[in-house]
């Protein structure tokens, strides 16, 4: 992998103010989501980072942040800078987290390479913030971060005894196995019983989420839990002794979020009218209702689309008029690369846009 350093050279050349713009907008959209930014949701607004690569970071797996980015560490340290003065110019509160991977050893997380870490490590705070919230957000970040045990998909070694093994753990940026970083005496409890692995966790006194690369969507996902195996048994005893009022408390929330659902894809349908006024009342509702599905990964899911940012809400209404307006899907079917269909279309889904606007 290159770099960050050696990638960063592209942006060289981005004069300050615009750069203090597309800060503005990436922590803007950030704040609306969740009312507090942090540096690391700009940088993954600017596309500097993904997912993935704070993933890595966060498991211990690289020795500081820049080295996964696609700039260099002072673009990274203007960043930081630019988003201080726009905090402080929104009426923000500073919060000082500290950051620190699930690594066995629980390192404090760096950055840069530069001493100075402080200036990343923020939380700024909207005053719209209830006291209630912003005190569980302190002590959640300020409490140590779950240990993190990788499910590989690729073979490895382990670095004191040279064997393998289904899971491995990260310590001073080396890969271990569970027998030599002692915790091979836990078991393995997939994920997909929320209530369950929760309890597991609690009864537990020693325990680590287990996550997997999934190559498809480009994110660690969580895979399960390692726990010991006789809070498993409790937990099972506890999920036994409730299951009904689990299940009724389930269809509650399962009408909650239908709701929730439809009051945001309704305003979803408005701003693509506003955006597109020629596009047909139904068609905007069908967008929105297929942009905006929970548990779809689309577009309309994401932060800047709930923030109902103009780019993320024309890019839903690019990819229904993609798929619906257009011969995208018989390209692919006839098996023209994606990337040569995208181009053979690009007039039509451009006329389209035109005609709506």
């Amino acid at each position: 992998m290159p770099t960050g350093r050696q990638r960063g050279g592209t942006l060289r050349g981005v004069s300050k103010p615009n750069l203090a713009r597309r800060v503005a907008e990436a922590a803007e959209i950030a704040l609306t989501d969740h009312k507090y930014v942090t540096f690391i949701d700009v940088v993954t607004g600017l596309r500097w980072l993904r997912s993935r690569h704070v993933d890595l970071w966060r498991q211990g797996r690289a020795a500081t942040l820049a080295e996964l980015a696609a700039v260099d560490e002072d673009r990274l340290v203007t960043t930081a800078a630019l988003l201080r003065d726009w905090a402080r110019a929104k009426g923000l509160r500073p919060v000082p987290t500290p950051y620190v991977s699930g690594s066995r050893d629980r390192s404090p997380l760096r950055f840069t390479t530069r001493p100075e870490q402080e200036a990343f490590q923020v939380h700024w705070l909207s005053p719209e913030l209830s006291e209630a919230r912003a005190k569980r957000l302190v002590e959640r970040q300020s409490k140590a971060p779950d240990l993190v045990v990788v499910a590989p998909l690729e073979t490895w070694a382990c670095a004191s005894c040279a064997d393998t093994g289904p899971f491995l753990i990260m310590e001073d940026a080396d890969a271990y196995c569970l027998t030599c970083a002692d915790l091979d005496h836990l078991v393995f409890l997939p994920a997909g019983n929320a209530a369950l692995s929760r309890r597991a966790k609690q009864e537990s006194g020693l325990a680590a989420v287990v996550v997997r690369y999934n190559r498809r969507r480009k994110v660690y996902q969580r895979h399960g839990l390692l726990v010991e195996e006789a809070a498993l048994i409790r937990a099972e005893e506890r999920c036994l002794a409730d299951e009904d009022a689990r299940l009724r408390r389930r269809e509650r929330d399962t009408v909650r979020r239908a709701e929730q659902d439809v009051e945001y894809q309704a305003t979803m349908a408005a701003r693509i009218a506003r955006l597109f006024p020629g596009c047909p009342p139904e068609r905007a509702q069908e967008i929105a209702e297929h942009a905006g599905l929970r548990g779809s990964g689309r577009v309309g899911r994401t932060a800047a689309a709930r923030a109902l940012d103009e780019n993320a809400i024309t890019l839903a209404v690019v990819a229904s008029v993609r798929h619906l307006d257009t011969d995208y899907d018989r390209l692919l079917m006839a098996g023209v690369p994606r990337t040569e269909a995208r181009e053979r279309i690009r007039d039509a889904i451009d006329r389209k846009l035109a005609e709506w606007r």
